[in-house]
Formats: structure tokens, sequence, C-alpha cells
């Protein structure tokens, strides 16, 4: 049976074709016994081969699928590996050389047996055994080493990039960057109103006038006998062909107004240049010059555009959109100088070389540029070269004006009133070269060099009115961001201020009133928001998202509209901020002078806070924070009151004070004394009285209650103040009877210090004389001059022995017979 099988086996093998040379095991064997590898019959078993089979061409199918599945493998190896490696960089290292695994096929019979391993079969490889690339053990190990500090380098965020963060700005620099912010606006409100008192100077619009011509004057200067239409078509007309004309002729050869940013370090101000173009125009000469040469800024031709008109008798305002350092953070920066490059050293050239170079022609020198130095064209000879000409006008290249880069929309433009319908028109023929357009004029937020905060108009009486609502297209959601309105509570009043001074005095004109209507309604007709940022602080809208923690809408209350974050992002309901409204917890309203109404539900929960480990964990306090603080709204509190005086008996706390932080807190039948001598003089009429608690002063995470003033029944507030007058007028006379006793005290001593003076220096005068008199004799007056020295001392000790004692007579002590009485009195 079993020479059977191996017969039929056989007879399969022949069938298909199987024309390899079969190894005997036992050869195979001894082998692998000669190369070293012990490999037992029971644990190992010998690899299979897969039987080869032709195609019809002859080619081998088991070589092209081994190479196409190497292929697959590699290329599938590399798409894994591609992500992982990126922006990441390494040592270049020495890979050894990989062992060479051998892959058998199988055939179709064992194919069909095999499990999940698609007929592959590996080679029992030991990875012990060393390769032969390998080195021998007696070498020194080479050790991988992976640097990774170009990739953090990479990765770290740097001031230069777009994507950087920057350091929020503290409550310091946010205040300090106002206070700047503010001082800035005025500045430049100042210089606005000195430009426009410039265009009204008759000297320039002199120079100016004669550049207009008659049909000019006739376009700008429409007759009444048109129609409205007529008129407002006249008007375009000749502010067209005027925009022109000044156009052609104005030559703009400085930089004029533009952003200001701020510096990132000190450091980096101290090395600012600024640019070597910039407005030379300082004072009134410098304006009438650039009148009459028509050279100069932008900002100078705008101005002189505005005196043109002017001149030719039009009711013409100067516009300008002031720059001042902005208050917020994370807008453009100052960019750094840059350091000087260092010249690169010029090569060292032999004499041959030279005397080669100087035998060449012009076009062959080093410095040519031309294509003919290149090595193609050099190896041709010399006599069949034509000379390169030079271009045309390089010699007058440095005659060219510069190219002067500035923001594509202008600081500066010019107001015309159209008489016929009442309304100002904005015209600028230098920059945008529009008129009768107003949403030409503002930049996008990007823009370094303009940003549109505050627009100002000023006419020809020097009034200033605040016209950005006409120009800006998101008024209230983005240029409202970057005033000062929005910087302080209290800044819409602030800047009303500056500007009244600017005002006119009186009732509003009619062409005032009209300019304000148009501007509110320019304000009213402004859209939604499109964008969730610009929801942000909105003064009309307010998604939920952006509701503070102590803000919650009204129940019932209804969106106007919904707005996405992007094409698949969940749709958010737009609410008005009217149906907003602030809900506060007990103590807050408690504060206000208000109590929360029994058995009211909350109207949202804030989250507990962190406790810290210092504080007690006991306590009505400390259980609130464990599931949150609740809210109430104003609807759902009444006026907090406390007990009221009963028989002239104040109540108190178990603190022995009483709270009073608003004045509806006062008990019924009581009064509040607001004044520091209250306590003691209700202590001097004998009647009961509370101290007051009016707040609390934090400093740290402490806080120390308020005491000021006392509460005290009604019917003894009149007693009360006149004793506080009392104690007032006697602290007075108190205050004048120390102030004369000081004086008299400060008289005392200067007399007594005078009268000492007075007997230690009698006849030091006679004396001084007689010194003055023997200096004149010489040298024989030198013993005089002793005698009178101790001449004067003798008399210095009889004037001090005979003085009259400063001391009162009382305390006068006699001598007696060689008795004293110790330093006492003797009886």
């Amino acid at each position: 049976m079993a020479e059977r099988r191996t017969t039929r086996s056989r007879a399969r093998t022949a069938e298909a074709g199987d024309t390899d040379t079969q190894i005997p095991r036992d050869i195979y064997a001894e082998m692998l016994a000669e190369a070293g590898v012990v490999r037992s019959e029971e644990v190992e078993r010998a690899p299979k081969r897969r039987r080869a089979r032709r195609s019809q061409d002859g080619s081998n199918r088991i070589e092209a699928s081994a190479t196409r599945r190497e292929a697959a493998v590699a290329k599938a190896f590399q798409m894994d590996h591609e992500d992982e490696e990126e922006g990441v960089e390494f040592e270049d290292v020495e890979i050894p050389k990989p062992t060479i695994q051998t892959v058998y096929m199988e055939s179709d019979e064992e194919e069909d047996s095999e499990d999940d391993d698609g007929g592959l079969v590996f080679e029992d490889i030991d990875f012990n055994v060393p390769t032969p690339d390998e080195k021998a053990p007696n070498d020194p190990e080479k050790t991988m080493e992976l640097n990774l500090s170009a990739q953090k380098a990479a990765m770290t965020p740097t001031r230069g990039r777009a994507g950087a963060k920057k350091k929020p700005l503290s409550k310091d620099e946010k205040a300090l960057r106002v206070q700047v912010h503010k001082e800035h606006l005025l500045c430049l409100l100042y210089h606005c109103t000195m430009r426009n008192r410039w265009c009204n100077d008759a000297k320039v619009q002199k120079c100016l006038k004669s550049l207009l011509t008659q049909r000019m004057a006739n376009y700008l200067n429409p007759s009444r006998n048109l129609s409205q239409f007529g008129q407002t078509e006249a008007l375009k007309n000749g502010l067209q062909e005027v925009g022109r004309m000044f156009r052609l002729k104005y030559q703009i050869t400085e930089r004029g107004l533009r952003r200001a940013l701020w510096a990132e370090d000190v450091e980096d101000l101290s090395k600012y240049e600024p640019p070597p173009d910039l407005e030379t125009c300082l004072d009134k000469a410098d304006f009438l010059e650039a009148a009459r040469t028509l050279r100069g800024s932008r900002d100078v031709g705008a101005q002189l555009y505005c005196a043109l008109l002017r001149a030719a008798g039009m009711q013409a305002r100067l516009v300008c959109s002031l720059q001042p350092l902005p208050f917020l953070a994370g807008g453009p920066t100052l960019p750094k100088p840059r350091e000087p490059r260092t010249p690169a050293k010029k090569p060292t050239v032999s004499v041959s070389k030279l005397e080669t170079t100087k035998d060449k022609g012009p076009e062959e020198g080093p410095s040519s540029a031309s294509p003919r130095r290149r090595p193609a064209f050099q190896t041709i000879p010399s006599h069949f070269r034509r000379p390169v000409p030079k271009p045309q006008g390089s010699k007058q290249s440095h005659s060219a004006p510069r190219q002067i880069k500035e923001s594509a929309f202008p600081i500066y433009w010019v107001e015309v009133l159209d008489v016929a319908h009442q309304k100002w028109q904005p015209a600028d023929p230098l920059v945008t070269n529009t008129s009768w357009r107003t949403r030409v004029f503002e930049p996008p937020l990007a823009d370094r060099e303009n940003s549109m905060a505050y627009v100002i108009a000023l006419g020809a009486d020097g009034t200033v009115r605040d016209v950005t609502r006409r120009y800006t297209k998101a008024y209230t959601a983005k240029t409202r961001r970057l005033r000062v309105e929005s910087a302080d509570d209290r800044g819409d009043e602030w800047w009303r201020a500056a500007l009244r001074r600017y005002t006119r005095r009186g009732y509003p004109t009619d062409l005032e009133q009209i300019e304000d209507n148009e501007l509110a309604a320019a304000l009213a007709r402004e859209p939604i928001p499109k964008s969730i940022a610009d929801f942000k602080g909105h003064p009309l809208y307010v998604l939920e998202r952006h509701l503070r923690r102590n803000e919650v809408l009204l129940e019932g209350a209804k969106d106007v509209g919904t707005v996405g974050a992007g094409p698949r992002a969940a749709l958010e309901r737009v609410y008005l901020r009217r149906s907003v409204r602030v809900a506060r917890s007990r103590d807050k309203w408690y504060r206000m002078g208000r109590t929360v109404r029994f058995n009211e539900i909350p109207v949202k929960w804030l989250p507990p806070r962190r406790r810290g480990a210092d504080e007690d964990e006991d306590g009505e306090s400390a259980r609130q924070d464990e599931v949150g603080t609740p809210l109430f709204l104003e609807e759902q509190t009444e006026v907090f009151r406390h007990p009221p005086v009963v028989d002239g008996v104040v109540p108190r706390n178990k603190f022995g004070n009483l709270d009073l932080y608003v004045p509806s807190m006062v008990p019924e039948g009581g009064a509040y004394v607001d004044d520091e001598l209250a306590a003691r003089a209700a202590f001097i009429l004998g009647i009961s009285y509370v101290p007051a608690l009016t707040g609390f002063h934090f400093k740290g995470r402490h806080g120390t209650a308020v005491l000021r003033g006392v509460v005290i029944p009604a019917e003894a507030e009149e007693g009360v103040r006149s004793v506080i007058a009392g104690l007032r007028d006697v602290e007075a006379e108190m205050a004048e009877e120390r102030r004369r006793r000081e004086c008299l005290r400060v008289w005392r001593r200067l007399l007594m210090g005078l009268r000492i003076r007075a007997q230690i220096w009698a006849g030091v005068d006679e004396g001084a004389e007689a010194t003055d008199a023997d200096a004149d004799g010489g040298e024989s007056g030198k013993g005089k001059g002793k005698e009178v020295e101790m001449e004067r001392e003798e008399d210095f000790e009889r004037a001090v022995e005979e003085a009259a004692s400063d001391v009162s007579e009382e305390y006068v002590i006699e001598e007696d017979d060689g008795f004293g009485g110790g330093g006492f009195l003797v009886e």
C-alpha cells in the first residue's frame, strides 16, 4: 500500500513537469552539519518548495509573482512611514545589509490545505548568528544618536510666525495702553485741526486757484436754475475734471501718515530708524512751498485739494482717518530692525589676470552681466564676438522717482457738500480716484499700514464731526472694538467730551440734523454679523455661547436669526441683547439691598468653585460650594427691611452692628448719621446707637469690615447732630490753644537765645578794634595782641560771673555759710 502511494505521488510529479533535481534528506542533513547548524528532526522540518509552473511563453511565474509582491510590500511600507517621518530630521547612520529571506511557492494541492497564511512558508532563521557584514566583537560598537533639536526648534512657535501665540496683556498693561491711546488720539486730533487751518490760508488758495479754468469753476458752482439732478451732475463732472487735472500735476515724493504700531521690546525702539522718505511738511511755510511746487506726500496732496476746492467757493471738509496706537493685543507689531549686512570680501586677483582683463573689451570684464559670461560663450574667439550694447537710460537710473510703498487706502480725503441734496459726498483724486463712493475707503483688518477706527471731518469754520459710521461696513461688529468705547465703560463720554471743544455752540443746524439722521440710519441698516467672532461683545445681538456666568436669557426669548461656525457645524440661534438679564446670588442681592423671596427657583446654577486647603469645610458656604451657587433674577427678589426701631432701641445683628449697604436698608424709625463723631455724640446723649457696616475692604484674599457712621433713633437725630457741631467747636478751640502755646514756646526759645548771645559777646567788639589797630603796627604789635587776648579772656570770665541768671527767682538757690541744700531749697 505504501509503495502504491509513492508511485502515485511520483506519477503526479512527473505529470506536473517538475524537472528540478531532488536533494535527499541525508545529504541535506550532512550539509547542515558541515555549516555548523544544529537542527533536530523532531523540532525542525525541511522547508517546502513550491513546484514551478511554466507559462506558454516559457517565463517563470514564480519570479514574476515574487517581484510584484516585493514591490507591493515596499510601497506599503513607504506609505505607512511617510507621514510619521515627515518633519523629523535624523542623523545619517550606516544600516547593515539585510539578510535575504527565501520564499517558496507551494503546489495547488498543498495550497488548498494551508490556512490563512496565503501559502507562504518562511524559512527558519537563527537571528543570533552574526551576518557576514557584521564586524568582529573586538571592534568598538557604534551607537546610534537621534537628534531632535532641529525638529523641536521647527515646532516651537516664534514671534515672526503668523500662528505664534502672543502673551496676553495684564490689567496694568491694558490700562497703560488705553491711556496712551487716548493721549495719542488727542495729539492726532490737534494735528488735523492745524492742517485744516492751513487749508484756509489766503496765499495757499491763491497759488492753487490759478490751476482752475472757467469751465471747472462753472461746474463746481452750478446754477440754481438747474434741477436737483442737474446740479448734482454738474458737480460730479466738475470734480472729475478737477481731480484729473490735479492728479496729473501733483507728484507724490514722500511718505504720508501711517498706522502706529507697538514694539515688542524696548531695544527695538532704540534701534529703530525712520524711513528716509518721511513727510517734510512740518510748518506753514513748507505747506505753502508744497502748494507752489505741487510735490509732497499724498496726505499733503489731499489737503491741497481741499484748499483748491475752498478757493473755488465750494463747501469742502477735510476728512482724516486717525491712526492712534491700538490698545488691543494680538495686532501687528513694529518690525524688528534689520542688521546691516557685512560686505563680502573681494577676491584677490593676480597681476597677470588684471592685465588680461584690461586687454579685453569692456563687454568681457567681470562686471559685465550679459550672457557672454557663460562658459559656453566664453570659448568663442574674441574676433567673432559682437559688443553688447548698454541699455538706454542706464545713466539716468538714479534720477528715477523712488517707489513709495504705502497702503492702497487713503488716510486723508475730501468731502464736498451736494447742495441740491444737502448731503456730504467724498472725493479722492490721488489714491482711489473716486467720488460719490463711500465704501472704497475702508481698509481690511490685515492692513499693516492703515486701520480705520476714527474718521473725522473738519469744516472750514474749524468744527469737527465724527463720520466713522459713513465709511465702515460693520461699525458695531468690528470697528467699535478698535475704539475707546469698548475699552472703558465711560469711553463714549470721554470721546464726546474730547470733540466738544471743536463743536459749534448753540442749537444744531438743519444740515447737522440731516447728517445725524443719515449716520443713525446707516447704523440701523447694518445687518446681522455672519461670523461668530463678531457676536462677542455686540451691543445688539448675542449668542448663547457668549453669555457671561451671571447672564441668562429671558424665558420665552425669540431668536432673530441663525448663524453657523462652518458648512458642517450646527446652526446657533441669535438673540437680541435686550433679552439678556443679569442674575445674581443671594449674597449679591443682599449687598444691593434686596432679598430673594421664599420658594423661588434659581434660573441658573454656577459650577462649584475650588476650595483651598486652608479654608474650613464646615458651614453653609462649604456645603453650598459642593453643589454650586444658585442665581436669581431681580423679579425674584424684594426690598430688604431690617426690624424697626422700637422704644428707642436700634436692632443689631450677632456681631453688634447693622448692615447698611444702601439707604433703603435703614430700619424703620431710625436714622443714619455718617460722621466719625456720631458714636461719641450718641454716647454723650445716652441714646441707643449701632455702628453701621457699609462694606468690606479686600486686600489679597482677606476682607476687612468697614464701619462708618451709626444708626440712631429718628427722634434723636437733631440732638446728635447738634452735639457733633459742639464737639467740632471744642476741637477747634483746643487746636487753637495748642497752636498758641506752640507759638509762645518758640518765641521764648528765640528770646532766651538772643539774651545768651548778647551776654556772651558783650565787650568783644572793643577788643576786635584794638586787635585791628595793632595789626597795622607791624611786628611790634604782636606782643600787644597777646596782651589783648589775655584781657579778653579775663573780661569774658568776669562777664559770666556777673551775668544775671535766666532761671526764675523761685528756683534760685542762695548760698549759706558753706552748707548747701544739696540742690534743694533750704528752709
